[in-house]
């Protein structure tokens, strides 16, 4: 067994005060330094996040037309300039755009163009050229490029995702038990119903209804506190979930800000196959992003003067389909957008270049065209803020990844 350092018991008693479980392994603390002070976390959104949803292009002409009654109305719309704004949901998110603290990459992709989930996962996570390239995670490489400094790394969810598997011994931390069904199966069935006129809209309703109740898979709390009259019902459900998603953003902000806690952290988030009642400023979509922006704030604040120092990124395996489907939903599609944010981001524009969403501009005539290669984005990140070089990015951390340009200058 790993011997504990009392900082580290201190993490473990507050967990176990909450009903948590919690495990750090292995690596000493990283180096009292400018980039040893540097923090680091992905948001691995699973299920194909819908892009064109999280920060709609509403200034493109061709926008509405494609998205029918899921288009975010550009009045309710949070602008970020004369084309994007953000979903309503994400409120948080915007107050820190207009801070200079958030940015967007809307026509972003991995190398992946099969439109599977766990082939497009494989790639994201793993920062490989194809599909099972490699079998050990891209954030568990670049501990080892790190130039000698060790560096903490921690993985949240109910199982340690492939991003941060590999040689280096990580810690991990599941935000209560992890039950006994696997997180992707409601995408499974999503796939598998996809093209069914009554067992499509079925699933999607009964996976709005999982979404809207707060579960120990989604954060931390007391779940069991009473609900007062103005909570019940829908709004009720909402709001703890909110509740449950900020806390859990804190819970881990509070590991990061310990001495000797870790400086790379990855969540998991599921629960984005959006393939029927997807709904634009309200609805199924609508809900997972409230949790999202709760799950962000929550870092934010608990992060504290730390959070000069951090980078987020949000990262999905794939997008949806630019045009909406005949079940009120999106299917798989190609470029979605990324979300970067964190104090020590430096304010921008968006990150890539919009490649319209004209008819011929679509790839494969379905699908927002990815002009910016996700390994890029992820280069740029790890260099300018953790100070990998370009040979350990490009040799070890991406092999195979000369064609993406590293994206520099945004932190």
């Amino acid at each position: 067994m790993t011997r504990l350092t009392p900082s580290r018991r201190s993490l473990l008693a507050a967990a176990g005060g909450r009903g948590l479980s919690v495990s750090f392994m292995g690596r000493a603390a990283f180096a009292d330094d400018a980039v040893g002070r540097r923090k680091f976390v992905t948001v691995v959104a699973r299920g194909g996040m819908d892009g064109l949803s999280v920060s709609p292009p509403v200034g493109d002409p061709d926008y509405e037309g494609l998205r029918g009654r899921i288009a975010i109305p550009a009045g309710a719309a949070l602008k970020l300039d004369s084309t994007f704004a953000l979903h309503p949901a994400l409120a948080g998110v915007h107050a820190l755009a207009l801070k200079g603290q958030a940015r967007i990459a809307p026509a972003i992709a991995s190398p992946d163009r099969a439109r599977s989930h766990f082939e497009a996962q494989d790639v994201l996570e793993s920062g490989g050229a194809m599909v099972y390239a490699a079998s050990s995670g891209f954030l568990n490489r670049a501990l080892t490029a790190a130039g000698g400094r060790r560096i903490e790394a921690l993985s949240v969810g109910a199982t340690a995702p492939l991003i941060l598997r590999g040689p280096v011994q990580t810690a991990s931390w599941s935000p209560g038990p992890s039950g006994e069904g696997s997180p992707r199966l409601p995408a499974i069935l999503a796939d598998l119903y996809a093209g069914d006129p009554l067992l499509a809209p079925a699933l999607a309703s009964g996976l709005q209804t999982v979404a809207m109740a707060p579960t120990a898979q989604e954060g931390v709390g007391d779940m069991s506190a009473p609900v007062d009259a103005a909570d019940d019902g829908v709004a009720g459900f909402v709001r703890r979930g909110q509740n449950t998603a900020r806390t859990l953003g804190k819970t881990v902000a509070g590991f990061m800000t310990q001495a000797g806690g870790p400086q790379i952290v990855a969540i998991s988030v599921d629960g984005w196959d959006t393939h029927a009642n997807q709904g634009a400023a309200e609805g199924q979509l609508a809900t997972r992003l409230l949790y999202l922006d709760a799950l962000l704030m929550g870092l934010n604040e608990g992060l504290g003067a730390a959070w000069n120092d951090t980078v987020v990124v949000v990262a999905t395996e794939f997008g949806r389909t630019a045009r909406i489907n005949g079940t009120g939903g999106t299917d798989h599609g190609t470029g979605s957008t990324a979300i970067v944010l964190g104090g020590a981001l430096k304010p921008g524009g968006i990150i890539g270049d919009w490649p319209t969403l004209r008819a011929e501009a679509l790839f494969e005539g379905r699908d927002t065209r990815p002009t910016l290669d996700m390994r890029g984005l992820f280069k740029g990140v790890l260099a300018d803020h953790l100070g990998l070089d370009r040979a350990a990015l490009e040799g070890t951390v991406f092999p195979d990844s000369g064609a993406a340009a590293a994206v520099r200058g945004m932190v």
